[in-house]
């Protein structure tokens, strides 16, 4: 199958990469000093599911038809990478893999013609140089539209993928993508400290940090009537349960969540994005979480302000210690 992936950084490339491994004709799309290193030695895989080289066809913009596109781009660059793509794309099949809410229906007014479906990746995933991503911790894929059952584009976009990666297609994708904004509230912390994801989450005051913020953001998800959907080990009735618990009971959850992570650091993806000097997706994370508080007339303080902080770094360059970002905290 002929295959674009648009966005060949840590999330696409590792995709690319597989798919290629796997004997699929694979395009992707990627800029500057990886664009040239890919050209160059191809897109060097490592990690969880094992290395390759994949010597995939690279350009800043697609240049092919294809049967199947991913569209991997940070959530705030999605828009202009559709619309540079939009020639070729628009009536391919198309699997937008990111992170927030709004990345389907965004794709979808982009690109009419084109049966747009979302995908969750669970995995873990390093740019560690131009022409080089690492997988730190394996996980799934889960691809679906809407709250209701997968359609037939989902299903298509899941078996392809399940060739080469955990895979599956699902029901009540709108909840999974909340579940997921739950688990990725482990991003914010690395990016303003510099630290792992683990090591954010074995550090006493922080943990009690990103445990407020999870719990804010769970408590705004079930006031929108989400119902969660099931991935990474979370429920529906097991995120209910930690917005009724006692706090060391709550610290529990982000604190198992550290653990299953693995011995590998995991930067996460908005820390990644600081050290390369480049702008993160935390509005898209924690920020859409105060979104949503707003459109049901409620603050998020807590998410807002790990939102700003994160703001503070991109501009400043600085990590905070975690007494700092502490004290920058909102009272109870």
């Amino acid at each position: 199958m002929r295959i674009g992936v648009i966005g060949a950084g840590a999330v696409g490339g590792t995709i690319a990469a597989l798919l290629d491994r796997h004997g699929h004709q694979v395009e992707v799309t990627a800029r500057g000093a990886h664009l040239a290193a890919i050209r160059s030695g191809g897109l060097r895989l490592s990690g969880a599911w094992g290395s390759h080289v994949a010597h995939v066809e690279a350009h800043e913009r697609l240049q092919h038809p294809c049967q199947l596109v991913f569209i991997c781009t940070k959530a705030q660059d999605a828009a202009a990478a559709i619309r540079t793509n939009s020639r070729v794309v628009d009536g391919t099949p198309t699997v937008v893999v990111q992170n927030g809410l709004g990345g389907v229906d965004e794709a979808s007014g982009l690109l009419p013609g084109s049966d747009c479906v979302g995908g969750l990746a669970l995995y873990a995933a390093s740019y560690l140089s131009p022409g080089e991503v690492s997988v730190t911790t394996a996980g799934r894929v889960y691809v679906g539209a809407g709250a209701g059952e997968p359609p037939s584009s989902a299903i298509v976009a899941a078996d392809v993928l399940g060739e080469v990666m955990p895979a599956t297609a699902t029901a009540n994708f709108i909840g999974c993508q909340w579940t997921k904004l739950i688990v990725n509230q482990v991003n914010a912390m690395p990016a303003i400290t510099g630290l792992s994801a683990q090591e954010t989450l074995r550090d006493p005051i922080l943990v009690r940090i990103i445990t407020a913020s999870m719990r804010e953001a769970v408590r705004i998800g079930f006031a929108s009537g989400v119902r969660y959907g099931s991935l990474q080990g979370l429920n529906h009735a097991m995120l209910r349960a930690f917005v009724a618990a006692p706090p060391a009971l709550r610290r529990q959850l982000p604190a198992l969540m550290g653990r299953r992570m693995g011995a590998v650091p995991n930067p996460g993806s908005t820390l990644q994005s600081v050290r390369r000097g480049q702008r993160t997706e935390i509005d898209f994370l924690n920020g859409a979480v105060v979104e949503a508080a707003q459109r049901i007339g409620w603050d998020a303080p807590v998410n807002a302000a790990l939102v700003a902080l994160v703001h503070e770094v991109e501009r400043d360059g600085a990590f905070l210690s975690r007494e700092a970002v502490a004290e920058r905290m909102p009272r109870a």
